[in-house]
Formats: C-alpha cells, sequence, structure tokens
C-alpha cells in the first residue's frame, strides 16, 4: 500500500536517519492515531512528529519510532508480525523514571490492559505493565523507596 502522508514530513528521512544513535526502538503498529494516543496518554510521552505513515515519540529522555504496517509492506518483518495478538512477545519496552503509579491510573482510566499493577520488585524498582493496542508491553519505573 502507498504512503498515506501528504506534503513533506518534518524532516527528510536520511537526515533523521543520519541523526539516530546509540539503541533505537521502532515499533510497527496497526492504528497510528491509537499508538500515538497511547504514549500521550498512558506513557505521557511528547510527539516530536506524527503522520499517518510514521511518528517519533518522546518521553524524558528515550525516543522511539512508529511505522504504520502499510509502510512495511515490501519489509521482511510485514509477514512476521501480520495476525501475532502480542507483537513484542518476551520484549520488555522500559520507560525509566516514569511514574508507574500515575501510568496504571492513565491507562486504566483509558481502558488499556494493566498486565501488573505498579509494584515494588526485588531488584529496586517499582513498576508496572501496560500492554499498547497493538500488544506491545511497556514497562514504566522509578527506584523503589526501599
Amino acid at each position: 500500500m502507498a504512503k498515506k502522508r501528504t506534503g513533506d514530513p518534518w524532516m527528510p528521512a536520511p537526515d533523521y536517519g543520519r541523526s539516530l544513535e546509540g539503541l533505537s526502538a521502532n515499533l510497527l503498529v496497526s492504528d497510528m492515531a491509537a499508538a500515538v494516543a497511547f504514549a500521550e496518554t498512558v506513557l505521557d510521552a511528547t510527539t516530536v512528529y506524527a503522520d499517518p505513515d510514521f511518528a517519533v515519540l518522546r518521553q524524558g529522555a528515550a525516543e522511539w519510532m512508529l511505522h504504520a504496517d502499510h509502510t512495511y509492506d515490501d519489509h521482511p518483518l510485514s509477514g512476521f508480525v501480520g495476525g501475532e495478538s502480542g507483537r513484542g512477545a518476551g520484549v520488555e519496552l522500559r520507560l525509566h523514571g516514569l511514574d508507574p503509579d500515575d501510568a496504571e491510573a492513565r491507562a486504566r482510566e483509558a481502558g488499556h490492559t494493566v498486565l501488573a499493577g505498579a509494584a515494588d520488585k526485588p531488584h529496586g524498582l517499582r513498576e508496572a505493565y501496560i500492554l499498547d493496542p497493538d500488544g506491545y508491553c511497556w514497562v514504566p519505573d522509578v527506584p523503589s523507596q526501599g
């Protein structure tokens, strides 16, 4: 399927690609608007840029990309994600420094699935496990008090 964006993106793709450093996350999503809304509402993320094909989101020092499924029609991952109930099975997307109690409350209020509510863990973090509309597992965490 052709891209749905009309007009020019906020920066040329090659310029953005060359700007990336370290580890980067790119999530394939079935509904761009729903994925952006989840990130803004539950994860308290800021949208750097979004169109029907692509988005860049930021929360604290973390930055990640979203690509709509249709933009990967000719990509090797296109068949891999089709029909999966949880696209990131076995992967935790952690946002360090995001209050898990607040994120859990926002997720429940917005009707998202909370796999595990905020709790102190033996490894020194208070964390919650929340699924986004595509089944990716987000884990906001802060240091526990004990």
